[in-house]
Formats: structure tokens, sequence, C-alpha cells
């Protein structure tokens, strides 16, 4: 973590935790929230100084995990612990979406986005593998292409 405080937090960002009750999660808290059941989404906000769209995606993620009707849990993620965090999910812009299932990475939407490509995208992310799903899929499919046993895979 920095040894400087961050930023203190911009108000909309703030009423994600204080008013609509989204946990916020650091390098400590993290897994624990992705090992909750379903699909979640961890919002990467950067300083919205430097970055004003995380004010317009602030606005978007409840609307979004409404949407998606008890799909989607979402956590915003500190300040302190957002860089450390960006390197585990590998997304290179601000502010992020990170969506996860059973704590494995699924996709991330990045910068703010109309709300139809919203609508869709998670829509497709939710009905997609995570990135192990998808390795131990094609693993088997590779495993009988061969002609070798599932179970050897």
């Amino acid at each position: 973590m920095d040894e400087a405080a961050p930023d203190p937090r911009h108000p909309l960002i703030e009423r994600l935790v204080s008013q609509l009750g989204f946990p916020e999660v650091d390098t400590a808290t993290v897994d624990a929230f992705l090992a909750g059941p379903g699909d979640a989404v961890l919002f990467f906000s950067e300083n919205p100084a430097q970055h004003p769209e995380s004010l317009d995606v602030a606005v978007i993620l409840p609307e979004l995990v409404a949407a998606f009707r008890g799909r989607l849990r979402g956590a915003v993620v500190s300040r302190a612990s957002e860089r450390e965090l960006q390197k585990r999910f590998g997304f290179a812009r601000w502010p992020a979406l990170v969506f996860v299932r059973g704590g494995e990475y699924v996709g991330a939407i990045t910068a703010v986005q109309d709300w139809d490509f919203y609508v869709s995208r998670v829509q497709e992310l939710l009905d997609s593998p995570t990135r192990r799903e998808a390795a131990v899929a094609a693993a088997r499919d590779n495993a009988s292409a061969a002609g070798e046993s599932p179970a050897a895979t």
C-alpha cells in the first residue's frame, strides 16, 4: 500500500458505500467478498480528479446491479488497494468494472460506455466462463480431440 493517504473519496463514490450499501474491499478483504455467491463486480475508480469518468461509472454501477436483479453483487475497491489489485486483474484503463465469479476473473469494462453497451456486455460476461473454466474446457476439448480420456486432464 502507498504510505501517503489517498485522497478523500468523492461524494458520488462515497454514496455507493454509505447510502447504497456497497462494501469497500481492499487487498485483505477482496477474496472474502469474491468468495460469496454468484457474480461480483469490483469498481476501480482511481482519482476522479484525474479520471472524471469515474463519477459517471459511480452513478451507472448501482443501476447495472439493479438491472440484473440479484445476479450481480458490487463492491468499491479502496483507493489504497487499487494499484495492487489492478495488477491482479490486469486492466489498463480507468475507471474499471472488473467481473469475477467464484474468485475467478471473467472480464472487465473500462472507461465510461453508453447504457446499451453496458447491458449487452454485462449479459455477455454473466454468460461467459471464467478464465479457469475456459482453460479447463479447452484442455478437455484438446484431450478429447487427441483421443485421451477426459479424466486424464
